[in-house]
């Protein structure tokens, strides 16, 4: 048996949020008191669906991540960036996950979250106009379910991504950046494409997380 006296109200606040429709707990002070405890527990998040609802991690934990459905074939060196799945059908399985009620409201995060798509263009590489192939910056969304600061996008979801920067004269650096639905973010720079999506599956692993929990995978608070 736990030896802590708030363990029995603590099992019933979590019930109560997730017995409710909209995740709603009294406003007394025990029942508010008990709330704080799991907060700060990181048991329970602000409900992205429900003003000033809750929603139990526990809940959150039965909920898919999304990511490039090729990203497996990336990592093992299958396939080049080139050929990574694009933004837009990532984002299409995360909406299409929700109910019909939140899919309108998680769309209007659509332009933030998929960003601009991998372009392959040519360009002119010498004064003798030999062309090279290059491409843009390497832009992969991953969303993953927890909370940050501020409220989650829909469903109670934190979106993020692998992007890549080009520097002159200086090898390419990548980072993996982490947001909730307004300025909430986090991120972890890497020196190569192998680091950055151990990272990524790293934050996989470990979802639900609150964003302030990132900080253990050496991610820094932006």
């Amino acid at each position: 048996m736990s030896q802590d006296p708030h363990a029995q109200l603590d099992q019933s606040v979590l019930d109560m949020i997730e017995l409710s429709p909209v995740g709603a707990v009294p406003h007394t002070p025990t029942y508010q008191d008990a709330l704080r405890r799991l907060y700060a527990s990181h048991q329970v998040y602000a409900s992205a669906d429900c003003k000033d609802g809750h929603v139990t991690v526990r809940k959150v934990a039965l909920q898919p991540a999304f990511f490039a459905a090729n990203l497996d074939a990336l990592t093992s060196g299958k396939i080049p960036v080139a050929e990574l799945e694009s933004n837009g059908p990532i984002f299409d399985r995360y909406v299409q996950s929700l109910p019909a009620v939140l899919q309108p409201k998680a769309e209007t995060h659509r332009a933030k979250a998929v960003g601009r798509s991998i372009l392959h263009r040519k360009h002119t590489a010498t004064a003798q106009e030999t062309t090279t192939a290059v491409h843009d910056p390497m832009h992969s969304l991953f969303l993953v379910p927890g909370a940050g600061p501020r409220l989650g996008l829909p469903g109670n979801y934190l979106y993020g991504a692998i992007m890549e920067f080009f520097h002159p004269d200086a090898p390419t650096t990548w980072r993996v950046q982490l947001h909730d639905a307004e300025d909430g973010s986090a991120s972890l720079d890497s020196a190569s494409l192998a680091a950055a999506l151990g990272n990524v599956q790293e934050l996989l692993a470990a979802a639900p997380f609150h964003l302030s929990e990132v900080v253990a995978l050496g991610f820094k608070i932006d």
